[in-house]
């Protein structure tokens, strides 16, 4: 038995009503990173050595995307970024995510998202590489 790995079976779909949608497959996507703000499960303990278990709610987190500084993903995310910006507040958290990878047999789902900050802007003898971070009020795996 063997498993495989490779990024452009991974397929990503940020959707936001009042700017559509942008769509990254592995060829342009560098990197993406799922990070989970909270413990699942913590452990609390008495004088008398026992201990308590807890389970938490823990479904929110950021996900990192980088991208290539002259992709139409990174022009797409400055787009939304200015958008949001400069609209209602009840705008920046209406962005959602859907990672899949078929082959990885796995789902990401990011909903009530919004994007953390302006990404930084490096310029250098070469192009570079831009990382955007959402926050995500849910992120689920399944």
């Amino acid at each position: 038995m063997h498993s495989t790995y490779g990024i452009k079976d991974l397929n990503v779909v940020i959707t936001h009503p009042a700017l559509g949608q942008l769509t990254l497959n592995g060829a342009a996507l560098d990197n993406i990173t799922f990070a989970f703000a909270e413990e699942g499960f913590v452990q609390d303990w008495a004088a008398d050595g026992s201990t308590m278990t807890s389970k938490q709610e823990a479904n929110h987190g950021t996900v990192a995307i980088t991208v290539l500084q002259t992709s139409e993903a990174h022009k797409w995310l400055t787009r939304a970024y200015n958008y949001v910006n400069g609209a209602r507040l009840s705008e920046s958290a209406k962005f959602a995510l859907l990672a899949t990878g078929s082959d990885m047999q796995v789902t990401h789902e990011g909903k009530n998202m919004a994007i953390q900050k302006r990404a930084d802007k490096p310029y250098q003898a070469q192009g570079q590489k831009i990382t955007w971070t959402l926050l995500a009020g849910t992120l689920i795996e399944r």
